[in-house]
């Protein structure tokens, strides 16, 4: 039993993610769902062998300094992963990512074209949040694409781990890798300000200061793509407010009424006919959703969703139910959505 072919029946299953942990057999996320091969349990030595081999010297170092260590690696033949290896209680562990290397388009993933009038602005906050898992990132690359194929843009990604990687087309594309290219977010994201870019990708806007650089950036003149784990477009706007101290946050309100351009929030669900496909919440940075950031009535933004269709806004619970109704999901998959995420 190798890594070599671990990965190969991971693709040929069409599994997302590769779990290696002591005492259990080499387990496999199938369409969101767990599944244990049926090889013998790995040995703590197993594990130890096969997560070294992934590593080089650097990144072994870091590993035995950190007890845990991201990075992304491509086995030739195969396909590009993220690597997360950890230390567990019973030995060395790791998680292994697909990274599909397949970039979709707006139809293709079901996104509404109001989406790029927004990502054909000169500047702006346009944030892509959802669960992990839940396809953030090829809906970024779908948008990246597509700027890519259309404008003469400089763009620059930061991320960690660099995932899609885009050959410059009219754009140029210029990525740069955390803990390979930079040593952080908030370095690489103030850096790039000086390297006249046009649009700014921020892979995770994690902490204070991230998140700080990103909105001056996308009130400077750029656009600024950023992603955060949040299910919805009111979560995703406090999520931001509630990083910063009391006293800052009616100028930050301010700041993002101003700057925000869109929220897209998504899940993945299970199709009745197999495979995944994204439910959408859309918000767009209307005057009337400013002004609700504005005056701390974040609360009421679900309301402005619900009655402004028109301008091709959609809420979460209405986007599942027109999956439900079109029949491309099924009863128990509506149900599944309903307790989940409607307490």
């Amino acid at each position: 039993m190798d890594i070599y072919s671990l990965l190969s029946f991971m693709r040929e299953i069409k599994a997302s993610d590769l779990h290696l942990s002591p005492s259990t057999p080499p387990i496999m996320r199938v369409e969101g769902d767990l599944i244990r091969t049926k090889l013998k349990p790995l040995t703590p030595e197993d594990t130890h062998i096969m997560v070294y081999d992934l590593m080089n010297d650097e990144q072994r170092k870091n590993y035995e300094e950190n007890l845990e260590v991201d990075f992304s690696s491509e086995f030739r033949g195969i396909g590009r992963y993220r690597v997360n290896i950890f230390k567990g209680y019973f030995g060395d562990t790791a998680v292994l990512r697909a990274i599909s290397d397949e970039i979709f388009t707006f139809e293709e993933l079901g996104l509404p074209n109001l989406l790029k009038d927004l990502i054909s602005r000169d500047k702006g906050l346009i944030l892509v949040t959802g669960p992990t898992g839940s396809g953030k990132t090829t809906t970024l690359s779908t948008l990246i694409d597509y700027i890519n194929q259309t404008f003469r843009r400089h763009i620059i990604t930061i991320e960690d781990p660099v995932e899609y990687i885009h050959k410059s087309k009219k754009s140029l594309i210029n990525h740069r890798e955390v803990g390979t290219d930079t040593h952080s977010f908030k370095i690489a994201l103030r850096s790039a300000l000086r390297e006249d870019p046009d649009i700014i990708v921020v892979g995770e806007m994690r902490d204070l200061e991230t998140t700080a650089l990103a909105i001056t950036a996308a009130e400077t003149g750029h656009i600024v793509f950023g992603t955060l784990h949040t299910v919805s477009a009111t979560q995703t706007i406090e999520r931001i407010i509630d990083q910063y101290p009391a006293d800052q946050q009616s100028q930050i309100r301010l700041m993002i009424s101003e700057s925000i351009l869109g929220v897209i929030s998504q899940i993945l669900l299970k199709k009745k006919d197999g495979g995944r496909i994204a439910a959408f919440e859309i918000m767009t940075g209307i005057p009337a959703v400013g002004n609700l950031i504005r005056e701390s009535k974040t609360y009421q933004l679900p309301s402005i969703l619900q009655t402004s269709s028109k301008q091709g806004m959609i809420t979460m619970e209405q986007s599942v139910s027109n999956l439900y109704n079109a029949g491309i999901i099924g009863k128990l998959e509506l149900e599944r959505f309903q307790s989940k995420y409607n307490q």
